[in-house]
């Protein structure tokens, strides 16, 4: 076990990108955990509202992202500095991605479906950090021989096309595909040469007068969902917490 963690792990420079992970992904659930309890009125934990305001964890999460990230940059691969700087990075980066989407809507959504979105993306990170650390290198150059390396060219093309591909599934809706595809080998060709979302800019721009593919896309899409949609939905729930149901107005107090 020490032989692989020092060859793996210690001897390639990754132990500040795993401890990075480990500081995220805590750093989220931590959260998750404080905010679930806040909104059921449990334990201790209150909002943070000086003067009025409620400040975000987003707000000290940026601030750990840049103290994280600068230390980094000043700090060798294997030294005690670089391991400290890549845990503050993970920490802020886990409390600036549980509220990405209110970054994104620039609205306080924590608890509305829109909200769904912070869950989706800090899986995403979690799962793509993990594949780094696991021994995959970005766009999938990771199979080459040691001939191989020294070939720049080689190198180049395998990561330019790698990369097109992954355009070409993220262009067709299929953002998931598309950054898993730049880190393993292979999705992002699959993605690319199968149907596209509706809705999707290549749907919009090719389907729009071929009315058998667009069918064939909604109906490959409808399928799709029906088999997962409820998964990952029960899945987010149960990590993020379920958010609130979404308010009917009523049009009795719209009428004049």
């Amino acid at each position: 076990m020490g032989h692989w963690w020092y060859r793996n792990i210690v001897e390639p420079g990754k132990l500040p990108l795993l401890l990075a992970l480990l500081a995220f992904v805590s750093s989220f659930l931590i959260t998750r955990m404080i905010t679930r309890m806040i909104r059921a009125g449990r334990g201790p934990f209150k909002n943070v509202t000086p003067g009025g305001m409620h400040i975000h964890h987003v707000v000290p999460g940026v601030i750990l992202v840049i103290i994280g990230g600068f230390g980094a940059i000043g700090s060798s691969g294997h030294s005690f500095g670089a391991g400290l700087s890549a845990v503050v990075f993970g920490l802020g980066a886990g409390l600036v991605l549980d509220e990405f989407a209110l970054i994104l809507h620039l609205d306080d959504v924590y608890w509305s479906e829109q909200g769904r979105k912070s869950v989706e993306i800090v899986v995403l990170t979690a799962a793509i950090v993990a594949l780094l650390l696991g021994g995959f290198l970005p766009f999938g150059v990771n199979d080459l021989t040691s001939d191989e390396r020294h070939n720049r060219g080689l190198v180049v093309i395998n990561t330019a096309t790698n990369f097109f591909l992954a355009l070409i599934a993220l262009w067709k809706g299929k953002a998931r595909t598309a950054f898993f595809g730049m880190v393993i080998p292979f999705v992002a060709l699959i993605g690319s040469v199968r149907l596209a979302r509706p809705g999707s800019p290549y749907a919009k721009k090719f389907y729009a007068n071929r009315p058998k593919a667009r069918a064939k896309a909604g109906l490959r899409a409808f399928h799709h969902d029906r088999r997962w949609a409820s998964r990952r939905r029960r899945f987010e729930n149960f990590i993020g917490g379920t958010p609130d149901p979404e308010r009917v107005p009523d049009k009795k107090s719209h009428r004049p």
